[in-house]
């Protein structure tokens, strides 16, 4: 039973601020994507790993390969596209055909554990899609306009989602298929799955699973990194 990744790493990273590219800020001695593309490559349940890069960044990603993640696993390059769900759909028409799950990550997404891994693949192998989180435990308001409160939510209800997003292959190519027939913008590719009716299987993640969104994010990175012993 085959199963891929594809891993979403053509974005900027705008919220870091101009001429910083988060994927490559050092964290350990290695880009926080090298860290990330290890992660996966060292599941026993991904079988081959497929990296969806900004157009000019291929030659920094095979460097990547050859000095630091020296990937176990057969994995290639594909372009991204101009939105994320553009870079998905290219990165999923890349994956083997004979794949039955398809993992997507973040590739700022460098602290996923194992067995979260494992889980969402399992899970998405029995429901047909699913998606690592976590409850939110925060108190929820939603704004009305940004300025005021309009309303309480009922947090018991309500899930912080992350990545790995796990979908048989089918599922996603329909999803994504559905999204681009009616030329809609999604977030995520759980979104995607609304539109043509699939179920989620939500999988609760007990261990930290941060994405490098923002300069303050790196040192609770790098502390989760080196807690895991992740080597340097």
């Amino acid at each position: 039973m085959m199963n891929s990744a594809v891993i979403v790493a053509a974005g900027r990273g705008t919220r870091m601020g101009p001429g910083v590219d988060k994927l490559f800020l050092e964290v350990m001695g290695m880009p926080v994507v090298a860290h990330t593309w290890r992660r996966f490559d060292r599941c026993s349940q991904i079988h081959e790993i497929i990296l969806v890069v900004r157009s000019g960044m291929e030659s920094a990603f095979r460097e990547l390969a050859e000095s630091m993640v020296r990937p176990t696993k057969p994995w290639r390059l594909v372009a991204g596209g101009a939105e994320r769900q553009d870079s998905v759909w290219n990165g999923v028409q890349a994956v083997d055909s004979g794949a039955q799950v398809v993992a997507i990550q973040d590739g700022a997404r460098p602290c996923t554990h194992p067995e979260l891994i494992r889980q969402c693949v399992e899970a998405a192998q029995r429901h047909g899609a699913s998606v690592a989180g976590s409850r939110v435990t925060d108190t929820i308001k939603e704004s009305d306009g940004g300025t005021c409160i309009a309303r309480h939510l009922d947090r018991s209800r309500l899930w912080a989602v992350q990545t790995p997003q796990c979908f048989r292959l089918s599922v996603i190519r329909e999803a994504l298929d559905e999204v681009g027939r009616r030329g809609v913008a999604v977030t995520d590719d759980t979104a995607a799955c609304e539109l043509i009716g699939q179920a989620v299987h939500l999988v609760d993640s007990p261990w930290p699973n941060p994405k490098v969104t923002m300069p303050s994010d790196v040192p609770w990175v790098e502390l989760l990194l080196r807690s895991a012993g992740e080597p340097s």
